[in-house]
Order: C-alpha cells, then sequence, then structure tokens
C-alpha cells in the first residue's frame, strides 16, 4: 500500500454522493479540500468523525476549505447518514475501495483482535492546486479537523 506525502499530487477521483450527484476532486480546484476516509456510515466512531467536520464548517469555511467524506457505503447509506446527523457536505461512495487504495487509506487492520482488510481511517488536506498539504493515517475521529488547522495555521 503506497502512502501519500506531503507535496504528491491527489490522486483524482470521480465518485457518486449521497444524493446521486457525480462529485471530482477536479470541482474543488482553487479551493482547499479536507478529505476523510471512514469505515462505515453511521457507526460510533464514524458519526464522531463526521459530526466533528460538520460542527468545523463555518471555521473550515473562513479557511476556505470545503469538506468530502468517502467510505465504501452505498449512496442510500450514506444519504440516511447524511439526513441522519444534517451533514451538509458530499458523503461519496467508493464501493470498490479504489479510490481509497490511491489514497493509501485501504489496507489490512485489527478488528477486534482479527486480521481484517478495510478503511484505514484517515484524511487529507488537499491545496487549491490539488497537491497533498497533509496527511492522518489511523486519524482519531476527533483529530481530522484539528490536525487540518494545524497544518493551515503551521
Amino acid at each position: 500500500m503506497a502512502k501519500l506525502q506531503p507535496g504528491d499530487e491527489a490522486p483524482d477521483f470521480s465518485l457518486v454522493d449521497q444524493d446521486g450527484k457525480t462529485v471530482e476532486l477536479s470541482d474543488f480546484r482553487g479551493r482547499k479540500l479536507l478529505v476523510f476516509f471512514y469505515p462505515k456510515a453511521n457507526t460510533s466512531g464514524c458519526t464522531k468523525q463526521a459530526c466533528s467536520v460538520r460542527d468545523a464548517r463555518g471555521e473550515l469555511k473562513d479557511l476556505g476549505v470545503d469538506a468530502v467524506g468517502i467510505s465504501p457505503d452505498p449512496p442510500s447509506r450514506q444519504k440516511a447518514f447524511d439526513d441522519g446527523h444534517t451533514l451538509g457536505f458530499p458523503l461519496l461512495s467508493d464501493s470498490d475501495h479504489a479510490v481509497a487504495e490511491q489514497y493509501g487509506a485501504w489496507g489490512e487492520k485489527n478488528l477486534y483482535g482479527k486480521k481484517v482488510q478495510g478503511i484505514i481511517r484517515s484524511s487529507f488536506l488537499i491545496g487549491e492546486d490539488g497537491r497533498v498539504l497533509q496527511v492522518s493515517y489511523k486519524v482519531k475521529p476527533d483529530q481530522t479537523v484539528p490536525k487540518a488547522k494545524a497544518a493551515l495555521e503551521g
């Protein structure tokens, strides 16, 4: 599994969101983008992570940062997640985990003492030019926003 580093070009993506709309990385060219990968909608850690991004949207917007969440969930599950928590930003369906693999956010992890393949909770801050500014692999759900903000301030 290749891991991205600051300065790398962010892998392009074209995925369907919770409303059936196709969202591409290029849609955000000229703005910063916080991309976070989460294992499964409506689970405790993923809810905490997504709600922390939701709660910081005003602050992120003031910093010129948009946000998208990506998981293997189908759009219908993403829609229920968005509706249930009023998230208000694109939740993208990466059902074959191809984008997660390109970002290094798919691989072996420990789940209840068992080795499994799955999403490695990760976040990436991407610059206006499409280059990676900040990378956090195995990020804690409540650290996605603080790590991105620290990168912007640092």
